[in-house]
């Protein structure tokens, strides 16, 4: 097993992956938060602190670490196992479509399945020449409305929150990205007081059921939950989006919602409403997607 001392002998970045590795799959750790296993976090770990290329060659592995990078990652690896925070949020980053996004405890790290579609520009639902405005229902770190906008850069992204800390975050992030100018952050509920007509409207709301909450593992559990629970059925903003998407979309629009395992009750609360549930490659379920044709027949779904 490795240990602290290993770590700060260790010499390249491979070396201290396989150590890292040995030190994390020893402890009770639960991963999900941009990785799945204990040697995916090690490397995403090394390869932060020695400022690694993800896309990089091979040869970054025999990289030789400094002793201040050495330090670095052990005192990582130590809170890491003590306090049992996600390691974006000790990192300070996380990545999403490729994107690299400022997190901290004020937002949900990024993890949607929602980054495949914005990489294929949501392509065959949608023709991506047509959208010109995009609305983001929750944006949190601002992940997918700035993605949004790198995928369509001749449209304008309009971004909602309730949470004013979760925006502070996503103004960093916009600025980071350099897209002030095409992505509009708003502080509210839902979509309350936003007007106009969107041809690409996406969210990915908070969907767990106010019981399950205290199952999570500790890792989920340091997130906000206002951006994790959504009443008894995980439902209530989802039900909240069905009843005011409509109003705000274009003739041929497209509306991409994700409710994740409650998939299943929101086809039974809304029987009439033919959701496509979208198969991803790299795992990921719960996206629905609906056509603005598909609600003119209306919407006689539970809204309790």
């Amino acid at each position: 097993m490795g240990n602290r001392t290993d770590i700060l002998r260790a010499r390249t970045a491979g070396d201290l992956i396989q150590l890292s590795d040995k030190l994390l799959s020893s402890a009770d750790l639960y991963y999900g938060h941009g990785t799945e296993t204990s040697v995916d976090e090690a490397a995403a770990l090394v390869f932060h602190v020695m400022s690694l290329d993800h896309n990089g060659t091979a040869e970054q592995y025999a990289l030789e670490a400094t002793d201040a990078q050495r330090e670095r990652i052990a005192a990582l690896l130590e809170q890491r196992i003590r306090t049992r925070h996600p390691l974006p949020y000790l990192l300070n980053e996380a990545w999403f479509a490729g994107l690299s996004f400022h997190v901290d405890e004020r937002v949900l790290i990024p993890r949607s399945p929602i980054a495949e579609l914005i990489a294929d520009r949501f392509q065959p639902w949608v023709d991506p020449a047509a959208v010109r405005n995009i609305l983001e229902i929750g944006t949190g770190s601002g992940c997918i409305a700035i993605a949004c906008a790198m995928a369509f850069p001749d449209a304008l992204v309009t971004a909602t929150d309730i949470s004013a800390a979760a925006l502070e975050v996503a103004a960093t992030n916009v600025r980071r990205h350099g897209v002030e100018d095409r992505v509009q952050l708003i502080e509210t509920d839902h979509v309350d007081g936003v007007s106009g007509r969107f041809d690409l409207i996406v969210s990915n709301p908070p969907y767990v059921p106010q019981d399950e909450m205290l199952n999570l593992p500790q890792e989920y559990r340091v997130e906000p939950a206002l951006g994790l629970v959504s009443g008894a059925d995980g439902l209530d903003s989802a039900r909240r989006i069905l009843q005011d998407a409509p109003k705000l979309m274009s003739p041929r629009a497209v509306l991409v919602l994700e409710v994740g395992a409650q998939c299943h009750v929101l086809d039974q609360a809304f029987p009439d409403l033919a959701f496509t549930w979208l198969e991803f490659e790299h795992g990921g379920i719960g996206v629905g997607l609906l056509h603005a044709e598909d609600f003119a027949a209306g919407l006689t779904g539970d809204p309790a």
